[in-house]
């Protein structure tokens, strides 16, 4: 007898990551071309050992690391949160309009969950981040894909003509997932401008705020009084300390909307991990330079990128920044199998633009996703030497 199975999750698709991960299954990679892994926007090293020993004395000499917490994050988290983001975007965010979550992915689900529901409308862009996409999908929320323009930086006019009386937000990431583009001020203004004409939400993700490249702020949306009737904030800690495996992100919204997000938190996790925010507000104190130090690591690799990428005959680099380039690839096969081939032909690990991408789009069948930031200037090379001797 089948089993019954909810047919939204049924029709959404597997995780990538780990989709790739099963083309590894079987292959060998010997010691002098060990396996080059882009598939990834994860550190893969630990924290320093600094934060390391703050966890592990928050471990042994705090019991209240054990228990449960508010479901909303500590008051210190949530404190120390608002006061650097005010400072650094030139608003005034209070601590509570600050949650702390299970991850930036678990912000934007209860984000999302006191948004839209069955039959509702959310705006993404494309190429799109595909757990953003995964969401959406379980919960019977109709995706909109918005098209991004020259340069993957999206159009606030052409959201314009999505938005019909279902939708409910716009969603954007920057800097951005997959394509790691950095959008401009003044886009951002023009798309909360929008949002709040329409009455509906501006969600911004901006896990990798920590590695942009510009200096000062990277817009002015929190510079309104009146930010909260509109724009909510997505953040990961895991990024920036390195703290991927202690699952602690934060959403940045009204009061009114942290106490509808409160609901969804209990019921899924009861409370962020407790070892995790104290780590989460160690570091926030205490590696402001060596974060400073971490973002020029990542800023180099970026220019390796564009230094090199002309090696690659036929190739275009579309977007790069972060952790983040995109691609188009010369070659007949799409994506999907191409990246699989470059697992055995080219010991190279990177996710295909069908992962981005609705499956209706044919730019998705030219395009692939390079994360990066686990690999250095050096490994950089190699990997673009690689690339470039593909007979395929």
């Amino acid at each position: 007898m089948t089993r019954p199975l909810n047919p939204r999750m049924a029709a959404t698709f597997p995780p990538p990551v780990m989709e790739a991960r099963r083309w590894l299954d079987g292959v060998v990679f010997p010691a002098d071309r060990p396996l080059i892994n882009v598939s990834q926007a994860a550190p893969v090293e630990a924290p320093p050992m600094g934060l390391r020993q703050a966890i592990a004395e928050a471990a042994l000499g705090d019991d209240a690391a054990h228990l449960y917490g508010p479901v909303l994050g500590m008051p210190e988290l949530r404190a120390e949160l608002a006061g650097q983001w005010s400072r650094a975007y030139g608003g005034e965010i209070a601590a509570g309009q600050v949650g702390i979550t299970s991850g930036c992915n678990q912000a934007f689900c209860a984000i999302m969950a006191t948004l839209a529901g069955e039959g509702d409308a959310v705006i993404l862009p494309t190429p799109w981040y595909f757990n953003h996409k995964m969401w959406l999908d379980m919960a019977g929320v109709d995706c909109v894909p918005l098209p991004a323009g020259p340069g993957l930086i999206p159009d606030p006019d052409e959201a314009a003509a999505l938005i019909g009386p279902r939708t409910r937000a716009i969603v954007l990431v920057s800097p951005n997932n997959p394509g790691g583009v950095e959008y401009p001020a003044e886009v951002l203004r023009a798309f909360h401008d929008l949002a709040r004409a329409r009455g509906i939400a501006l969600i911004v993700d901006e896990t990798y705020r920590d590695f942009d490249s510009r200096p000062g702020r990277p817009h002015d949306l929190f510079a309104d009084p009146d930010w909260d009737r509109t724009l909510i904030h997505l953040y990961s800690f895991s990024k920036a300390y390195r703290l991927t495996g202690h699952r602690v992100g934060a959403a940045v919204a009204s009061a009114a909307r942290l106490a509808e997000v409160e609901k969804f938190l209990d019921t899924v996790a009861i409370c962020p991990n407790q070892l995790g925010q104290r780590a989460a507000l160690w570091g926030m104190r205490n590696l402001g330079q060596w974060l400073a130090g971490e973002r020029a690591e990542i800023l180099d690799r970026r220019a390796a990128i564009s230094e090199g990428f002309p090696r690659l005959a036929g190739w275009r680099l579309l977007g790069v920044g972060a952790y983040f380039a995109y691609a188009e690839h010369p070659f007949a096969l799409a994506s999907d199998e191409l990246c699989r081939r470059m697992v055995r032909e080219a010991g190279v690990l990177m996710l295909p633009g069908t992962m981005f991408q609705p499956a209706t789009e044919p730019a998705g069948v030219r395009q692939v996703r390079i994360a990066f930031a686990n690999i250095d200037r050096a490994g950089i090379g190699q990997l673009f030497g690689r690339l470039a001797g593909l007979a395929i």
